[in-house]
């Protein structure tokens, strides 16, 4: 009889030290709430991109790549970028994929412009540059070229 009390004993330990690690992990998690806002940025391609990537800016997290999509008519990659509230991003503002190292995935790095107008939520970043797979960028540096001549 009480070798069951300490068991359950036990067994409820564990349950409240586990549940205190799930509350723990989502108070620290980085997470863009309500308070942001969404862009759109369409891209020739987006190889390696997942959805929740980093979005930067100047080195900077402002946000996180919500989905993505394949635009039916021009076959282009449409993101769907989530960007905290307090960021306000001029309408030229650039929108590029790179790769974060050597060894890790894809972030859209952000480069504001100089317009005065401000991108808005459900705005479309106009100017993007693709993304550029590392087979690619190795055959440039060891043949000098890919491209057709």
């Amino acid at each position: 009889m009480g070798r069951n009390i300490v068991e359950t004993i036990v067994g409820a330990l564990v349950l409240v030290v586990a549940g205190l690690f799930v509350f723990y992990a989502f108070s620290k998690s980085d997470r863009t709430g309500p308070d942001g806002y969404e862009l759109v940025a369409r891209f020739g391609r987006i190889d390696g991109l997942k959805r929740g990537a980093d979005v930067t800016l100047s080195g900077v997290k402002v946000g996180s790549v919500t989905g993505f999509s394949l635009d039916p008519k021009t076959y282009q990659a449409v993101v769907r970028l989530a960007v905290a509230a307090n960021v306000n991003l001029p309408a030229d503002t650039h929108a590029k994929i790179v790769s974060e190292s050597l060894l890790g995935g894809m972030v859209v790095v952000l480069e504001p412009g100089n317009d005065k107008q401000m991108l808005k939520n459900g705005g479309e970043i106009e100017h993007t540059q693709d993304s550029i797979p590392l087979t690619e960028l190795i055959a440039k540096f060891m043949f000098g070229s890919t491209g057709s001549k």
